[in-house]
């Protein structure tokens, strides 16, 4: 890449990051205040200052999820490093929990961002602040090799009267309640590997997920596939990076970097290996659209 191209992005991204400074220094024990553990230092000021950033995400294929030694794998990840990077810093600690503790993670300052991938959607915004999307992805239904019960949607699990799981916090618990599967039909678990084993073992008909990650287990396991045809019941999800609401600081300076970053030739490069392609860019969706449902 032209080193002057960089120079030309980073510049106005590293004022950005200087004028959150400058806003947030005042504030910095306040902000301690009212995020229990937290730190008291912005994290402008942690990156600034040359301070591990605590990035938290659950094991996510190919989202977010550790590698050997915890490294941080996934296009999520791999995209917030390079972003990072951008604003000044390389230094970053992995903190791996489960999906549903990601949100009261980063309220409790276990870790500064969450990097897991989360769709940006109107409850989550009332707890958060989402950067800009990083992309759209659809869902898929996972279901038994050869798909003996003939499920195509949602709707088909419902009115076979099967029993449909997913994993807690996923988009997909509100398309099953959205199309009326059943509580007693409806299996909700940990996380992805739950979701696999319930569908292997036959405890569920169908499960519901990311495309992504339905598709990994259909490819490395013969047991299961996808549903081909697949009728979605909502529009692809727009998953996104996710704050502290007193970060808008951090929010703005992140979102100065994406702006020149998404679907760069740097960031593409980053991501195609996990599966990530151009047509899933985010185009034109807007967090501020998304978090009004």
């Amino acid at each position: 890449m032209d080193n002057r191209k960089d120079d030309i992005t980073i510049n106005p991204v590293r004022r950005a990051v200087l004028r959150g400074i400058a806003v947030l220094g005042m504030a910095a024990c306040a902000i301690g205040s009212t995020v229990g553990s937290a730190s008291a230092q912005s994290l402008l000021d942690k990156i600034k200052n040359g301070e591990t950033i605590r990035i938290g995400f659950s094991n996510e294929i190919p989202w977010a999820y550790p590698g050997e030694n915890n490294e941080p794998l996934g296009f999520v990840n791999a995209m917030t490093l390079d972003i990072l990077k951008r604003l000044g810093t390389t230094k970053v600690e992995p903190v791996v929990t489960e999906w549903g503790s990601l949100i009261p993670g980063l309220q409790a300052g276990r870790f500064d961002i969450i990097t897991g991938g989360m769709f940006i959607l109107p409850e989550r915004c009332r707890n958060v602040l989402f950067t800009e999307p990083l992309g759209k992805f659809g869902d898929a239904l996972l279901v038994r090799k050869g798909n003996p019960e003939g499920l195509h949607s949602y709707e088909d699990v419902r009115d076979k009267g099967l029993t449909f799981v997913t994993a807690s916090g996923w988009l997909s618990v509100k398309a099953a309640k959205q199309v009326g599967i059943t509580d007693d039909k409806f299996m909700e678990v940990a996380g992805a590997a739950e979701v696999l084993q319930a569908v292997k073992a036959g405890r569920a008909a169908a499960g519901g997920g990311d495309y992504f990650t339905m598709k990994k287990f259909a490819d490395e396991d013969e047991s299961v596939e996808l549903a081909d045809p697949f009728t979605p019941v909502l529009p692809d999800g727009a998953p996104a990076l996710a704050f502290l609401p007193n970060q808008q600081a951090e929010v703005d300076a992140f979102n100065a970097v994406l702006k020149e970053y998404i679907g760069s030739d740097e960031m593409m490069e980053t991501v195609t290996k996990y599966g990530y392609t151009k047509t899933n860019l985010p185009g034109g969706s807007k967090t501020a659209d998304l978090c009004k449902g």
